[in-house]
């Protein structure tokens, strides 16, 4: 019954569902490239320490997944651009904005839940398409809404375990991320945790995906105990060199929101002798992790080992400045570093440096 089920959930994703879910998922719809520098350098925005802010950066995610329709009989067409619309509008203009299109699939859902009802497997999809088309464009809360009526209609149809029910929440949970709402995120991977450890067992890579964006929004939202615990759960599950990196960073953070500064000083150090392996001393991902060790030296009052961390990364990136980025990391290490001097009474050489 499991092999059964785990290749019914396998099936369902990958029969015409635009997905894209790994280890790296922060992906295309809500935005890529910052969400992936937030989880390689380990940064945190001011904003993430404080649950529920309208001001918190939204986490980026992968593209929603889309559903298959269900029947033949009511099948939304999927034309080849990978928008929905209805078969006979072909008179549409050929290259259709997001905005006409998300106008389409408003018109189909009206016209299914009409006819069909709001808990028609049609309508669910219908609901879900649009939504994700919502996210796509940047609406957030309106992705959001569609989002929750889809879901719970999913679950009153299929089941709270369903692999459709499932695509949905997982939608509904990273669509929360990019609105900024982390503890109702947490919630859904929480659900979706649970349901994966037990179909498929720790160390599957979708559970420890799970795992992973439910210790992100637990820290994020002020949880950070509970952060820690799934943090360390997922170092050991993960098999990715670069992800147990990644996931060190994000504990990092987490044990420091505790107190833990020098558990978290600990992990910085374990990162930094990695990337400094892995990708040489003056990468820049090197050097963001050897920046914020020197950080947080500081926040845990410790100025004499600031200063000897940050002079190190600054002479570092002095050398290897032909980057952009490292040239505008090297001038943050610069005034880091001044106030480490000032901080352990080294005036004259923090002076010199501003």
């Amino acid at each position: 019954m499991l092999s059964f089920w785990r290749a019914l959930v396998r099936g369902t994703r990958l029969a015409g569902l635009s997905a894209q879910r790994s280890a790296d998922t922060a992906r295309a719809a809500f935005g890529e490239r910052a969400r992936e520098r937030d989880e390689r350098t380990g940064a945190i925005a001011p904003e993430e320490h404080v649950a529920g802010t309208a001001t918190v950066a939204p986490v980026r995610a992968p593209a929603p997944k889309r559903l298959p329709a269900p029947s033949a009989t009511h099948a939304v067409a999927e034309p080849a651009d990978g928008a929905t619309r209805v078969a006979s509008r072909s008179a549409e203009p050929r290259v259709p904005t997001a905005g006409m299109r998300a106008a389409a699939l408003e018109r189909t859902l009206r016209s299914l839940v009409e006819r069909l009802g709001t808990e028609h497997p049609d309508t669910i999809t219908a609901r879900n398409n649009l939504a994700t088309k919502y996210a796509q464009m940047g609406r957030r809360q309106s992705a959001v809404q569609q989002f929750e009526l889809a879901l719970a209609e999913a679950v009153t149809v299929y089941g709270e375990e369903h692999p459709r029910t499932e695509i949905i929440r997982e939608n509904l949970a990273w669509a929360y991320e990019d609105a900024g709402r982390p503890a109702e995120a947490a919630s859904q991977w929480e659900i979706l945790l649970n349901e994966r450890e037990s179909q498929f067992g720790t160390a599957d890579a979708d559970t420890v995906e799970a795992r992973i964006r439910l210790a992100v929004c637990l820290r994020r939202s002020g949880r950070p105990e509970a952060a820690v615990e799934h943090y360390e759960q997922a170092i050991r599950d993960v098999g990715s060199t670069e992800r147990r990196e990644e996931l060190r960073l994000g504990l990092s953070a987490a044990l420091s929101m505790t107190g833990g500064a020098a558990a978290a000083i600990d992990q910085l150090r374990l990162v930094l002798t990695a990337r400094r392996r892995r990708l040489g001393k003056g990468h820049l991902d090197t050097l963001s992790v050897h920046h914020r060790l020197g950080r947080a030296h500081t926040q845990a009052g410790r100025p004499d080992e600031a200063v000897d961390v940050l002079r190190e990364a600054y002479r570092v990136a002095l050398n290897s400045s032909g980057d952009p980025e490292v040239r505008r990391l090297t001038m943050r290490l610069r005034r880091d570093l001044a106030g480490a001097y000032n901080a352990a009474g080294r005036h004259r050489e923090a002076n010199a440096l501003l």
